[in-house]
């Protein structure tokens, strides 16, 4: 019997940290709520691509991915699913607040200064916390290209 094929999305998460702070932005759609630097990966790009794409699209802001903090996958009733990857980053240079094109303003914000804002989502601070707690985040290693050597580094 054959197999019918599950359509998938997939997204990055990006949470970008300096110091005790962490980088969101308000977004244009969403109601101009305030999130993570997030967004699709597009036909024929990797998840470390479209993770500094989407925060330098989103923040104006170029980061170094320094690990994963989770992968999800949220299979759907309708047949299809979604995957994210959510990476732990930091700042390259030039870590000022401002926004990108694709949202309205970015910020550099603390736990704290997080009740100030509308956020999209409780996600935002919970991945806040699990960080600011000294959450697990795992090497850039556990994200492979199917088909590419094994390495212990």
């Amino acid at each position: 019997m054959a197999r019918i094929p599950i359509p998938t999305w997939y997204f990055v998460v990006v949470a970008v940290r300096r110091d005790d702070r962490l980088l969101v932005i308000q977004e244009r759609k969403h109601g101009q709520l305030w999130y993570l630097p997030a967004g699709r990966v597009e036909p024929g790009e990797d998840f470390f691509t479209a993770a500094k794409r989407e925060t330098f699209e989103e923040a104006g802001v170029h980061v170094t991915l320094d690990g994963v903090i989770r992968v999800e996958h949220l299979p759907m009733e309708k047949g299809h699913a979604r995957v994210r990857v959510v990476f732990a980053a930091s700042c390259d240079e030039n870590c000022e607040e401002f926004g990108g094109d694709d949202s309205l303003q970015a910020r550099w914000v603390t736990l704290a200064q997080l009740d100030a804002l509308q956020l999209r989502g409780e996600e935002v601070r919970g991945l806040f916390e699990y960080l600011a707690a000294g959450g697990t985040v795992f090497p850039l290693a556990v994200l492979g290209r199917e088909g590419t050597p094994y390495s212990h580094r």
